[in-house]
């Protein structure tokens, strides 16, 4: 068998960054790299598996045991985000890490540090895999793909392994957002599924944020600033001042665990136009309605002071909290949980403060909890993932198909 370690760095050394501004599905055409190779290793381990025209691809393990169990499935995304290059991706391995500041080589002065991110001391003494500093790692979700196959490997390999029909599905551009808006549940064919997408080791989640996109065009009023007095209309400080407008404590950096936030995303134009853009996030459904109604109410109050049609807000929902649609079906928790203590871990059942593709297949129809996948510091230069973790998760994987087959 392949190792886990060599599978791993040999995904993330293949360039599968989404954009969000491109039209197109998948949003970048190399994903395609990353997407064909996968189909064609898992065709050559004996599974029949599929790439559409969408980016997605399918595979299936038929059942090897007489008995009529639920099919599951395991997920996870291909696309690095946006935030952070993912081209010429230069990991580093650390062995039996000290407990020390890991320098990133790539950039002079730069380092890892645990006085910034102590959880780096949770994995003194084990092989940490970072980056360079000159990009991100890949690890989310890299690190989920690797485990999945690392899993199909094994049970390809060893025929005495009772199973039921086991499914899997690989995504573009969850990094943007749109990482299952064509994917076919029915065509997908399992009963529960998984995301691979978690952070450190033992981390569940069957919650997560509900989410919006909120765009605001601000209209101003250029006029020559030598005969401004009463007629000009600056849209910028107009922007700035509808900013002031919302709450200061729901801001991401002064929140946690349920609490949501308003975080402004980008700001830019001119005297005459301006555009301000938030991500809109809230665990409690009712709180995340009055949060867009909060949006609302500051462009009303702008257009009251300075002229109707100053603010024009778009308000768009992107996901929901997928718990109302997993806890009806609670027992791939209660599996997830076994899984997890088998192989020696201790589960930490915790809200997402983010999404995955799982939140929108549950509201498809398909529950889908997220498991950890490693890594952490995702979306940055500062990603980091314990060798330890990776291959812990492929281990959950395989005892959750058990489990399922018993």
């Amino acid at each position: 068998m392949e190792k886990i370690i060599d599978r791993f760095l040999r995904y993330v050394a293949v360039d599968t960054q989404s954009d969000e501004n491109s039209e197109s599905q998948p949003s970048t055409a190399k994903q395609l790299n990353l997407l064909a190779m996968l189909k064609d290793e898992l065709t050559a381990m004996g599974v029949e598996a599929v790439l559409d025209e969408y980016g997605y691809v399918m595979a299936s393990i038929p059942s090897n045991i007489e008995a009529k169990v639920p099919a599951i499935g395991f997920i996870a995304h291909v696309d690095t985000a946006p935030d952070a290059s993912g081209a010429n991706v230069k990991p580093q391995i650390i062995d039996e890490y000290d407990g020390g500041d890991i320098p990133l080589k790539g950039v002079p002065g730069l380092a890892l540090k645990p006085s910034d991110f102590p959880e780096m001391l949770h994995y003194v003494g084990q092989t940490l895999i970072t980056t360079d500093g000159t990009t991100l790692l890949g690890a989310d979700d890299k690190a989920g793909v690797a485990e999945i196959m690392d899993a199909v490997q094994y049970i390809m390999e060893h025929p005495e392994y009772k199973h039921g029909d086991i499914k899997i599905g690989f995504t573009p551009d969850e990094e943007i957002g749109r990482g299952v808006v064509k994917f076919d549940v029915g065509k997908f064919g399992a009963d529960y599924a998984y995301t691979m997408d978690g952070g450190e080791i033992g981390e569940l989640e069957f919650e997560n944020f509900n989410a919006a996109s909120a765009k605001i065009r601000i209209q101003g009023r250029n006029v020559h600033p030598g005969s401004a007095k009463g007629k000009m209309r600056n849209a910028i400080l107009i922007a700035m001042e509808l900013n002031s407008l919302l709450p200061v404590e729901q801001r991401p950096e002064y929140t946690e665990g349920y609490e949501g936030f308003f975080h402004l995303i980008g700001i830019s134009g001119s005297v005459e136009e301006a555009s301000i853009s938030y991500i809109i996030r809230d665990h409690n459904r009712k709180l995340f309605e009055n949060k867009k109604d909060t949006i609302q109410r500051c462009c009303d109050f702008i257009n009251m002071k300075y002229g109707e049609g100053t603010a024009t807000p778009t308000v768009k929902d992107q996901y929901y909290n997928m718990r109302e649609k997993v806890e009806p079906h609670y027992i791939v928790v209660e599996k997830a949980v076994k899984a997890m203590e088998m192989a020696g871990i201790k589960p930490k059942i915790q809200p997402i403060r983010g999404g995955t593709d799982g939140a929108n297949l549950s509201f498809k129809g398909l529950p889908c909890p997220n498991i950890f996948a490693g890594g952490l510091n995702f979306h940055g230069k500062m990603e980091f993932v314990p060798t330890q973790s990776i291959e812990k998760a492929s281990e959950v994987i395989l005892n959750l198909i058990s489990l399922f087959a018993e």
